[in-house]
């Protein structure tokens, strides 16, 4: 996703790799990907993003700003998304004499709780919020007044963001509370050399039945496994979820005992169960397990690409990427982790200015491009990703243009329903998954169970 952590000098443009993005970060990116996380955040649900009823949200008037814009905008954010907006902040400001921008790196540790807290006592926020995209959700639903409603500048930006991150910033209602930033789109990174020594064509693993079978032939040839999993959260399940076009709900109701996710588990399972996992934990133990050559594979989002580019540039030239294996033949070859948001908080006291930086900053190919090239942040915004810069042949991966494949794919995630609940659904099946993992349970009980206590939880119905 947008945000991260780095104590060092940002990669100028022309650097080879793709998207420096600093290790803190990438921790909350694969965070994001479950859209958990304890948010302190409590009582209100609904059907989709947000609620059906309410109060109104404050809104932008649907004249447009005035011609002259003026004031200051303050934003909450961290890492190398903050040093974007600095960046690109001084730009603005030269464009519109007589404002100002001043970004704020609040820190990741403990932004969503300042956030949450400022929120719930509607004091305390700055004009614009840095929020990852699995969070969004929550904040919308549980503080329906919390943010500035967007539609009447933001609904003609719709066809220029894919499908699921537009999903993502909207409610029932269809109110635009947000705008994308960045992205996630998935695909699976491998090391040539292991599928090479394996005799294996990466081209051929077209579903996740092939990967299976893969992942057999390339153990007993190399002694590798075929991937890692956090042994204590995992992130992968979300996201074999979405592929199939599913969250943890579906048409408000709780959704984690389908065919869909039985699928999705049985598989983690299977690849646990035939000795193809190496379990690592957390985020030092994928990066130094996927350094030390532990597995041949990563399914994961672009922003990979930054954490092999800076701290595994010794292995460049060892790596290359295809789409996700397909749950079925012909099936969605791409899914989603991570990705970030920008909004504009109803405490603000210049939403006019500050939605025009929103809009500057996402919805302005050169801008979107500019912070690919320097800040490693993939654009969530479709006509960046027809830029040439996309198409470049990248040296690390042995010349194969694969920030192309990222773009192409970034077009077809899948979409997926958000609620209110999220959060409290993701820390449920997280317990969910770990039983199934680590201790041999069967997936179908376990997510029955899970399901039982999502609509325990959240007073949701479970899908019959």
């Amino acid at each position: 996703m947008s945000a991260r952590t780095r104590p060092e000098e940002l990669p100028p443009p022309a650097r080879e790799r793709r998207g420096s993005a600093p290790p803190l970060d990438r921790r909350r990116l694969l965070g994001a990907g479950l859209a958990g996380g304890a948010l302190l955040l409590t009582g209100v649900t609904g059907c989709a993003t947000g609620g059906a009823g309410g109060p109104a949200a404050r809104q932008l008037g649907s004249s447009g700003p005035s011609a002259t814009l003026t004031g200051k905008v303050t934003i909450w954010s961290w890492d190398v998304a903050a040093k974007a907006m600095q960046r690109l902040g001084r730009t603005f400001e030269q464009a519109h004499p007589g404002t100002t921008v001043e970004v704020v790196d609040i820190g990741y540790d403990n932004a969503y709780d300042k956030i949450t807290v400022g929120l719930g006592a509607g004091s305390g926020l700055p004009d614009v919020l840095t929020v990852e995209g699995g969070r969004i959700p929550s904040y919308i639903g549980n503080f329906p007044t919390g943010l500035v409603d967007l539609t009447s500048r933001a609904q003609g930006l719709k066809s220029q963001f894919a499908e699921a991150t537009w999903h993502t910033v909207t409610d029932a209602k269809g109110r635009v509370l947000a705008l994308p930033w960045d992205s996630g789109p998935c695909a699976l990174f491998y090391r040539r050399d292991h599928f090479q020594q394996a005799g294996i064509d990466p081209a051929t693993l077209t579903t996740w039945d092939d990967y299976l079978t893969a992942g057999t032939t390339l153990r007993n040839a190399t002694g590798k496994k075929l991937l890692i999993m956090d042994s204590k959260k995992d992130t992968l399940f979300a996201q074999l979820l979405q592929q199939q076009g599913q969250g943890w709900f579906t048409d408000g109701k709780v959704a984690v005992a389908t065919p869909a996710a039985e699928r999705a588990l049985t598989l983690m399972k299977q690849l646990v169960d035939r000795g193809l996992v190496d379990f690592e934990d957390g985020w030092d133990g994928l990066v130094s397990g996927t350094h030390d050559g532990k597995a041949a594979t990563t399914p994961t989002a672009a922003w990979w690409d930054g954490t092999l580019g800076s701290d595994l540039a010794d292995l460049s030239g060892k790596f290359g990427v295809v789409p996700l294996p397909a749950f079925s033949p012909g099936g969605a070859r791409t899914s989603n982790s991570g990705g970030s948001v920008l909004c504009v908080t109803a405490q603000s006291r210049n939403p006019e200015t500050a939605w025009a930086f929103l809009d500057f900053l996402l919805a302005d190919k050169a801008n979107q491009v500019s912070m690919m090239q320097h800040e490693g942040l993939f654009p969530a915004y479709l006509p960046a990703l027809d830029d040439p810069y996309f198409q470049q042949p990248s040296p690390y991966y042995g010349g194969q243009p694969a920030m192309k494949l990222f773009a192409d794919l970034a077009r077809g995630i899948p979409t997926v329903e958000h609620t209110a609940d999220d959060s409290k659904a993701g820390d449920i099946v997280t317990t969910a998954v770990n039983q199934v993992l680590h201790n041999g349970a069967d997936p179908g009980t376990v997510l029955r169970s899970a399901a039982r206590q999502i609509a325990t939880a959240t007073g949701r119905q479970p899908v019959s």
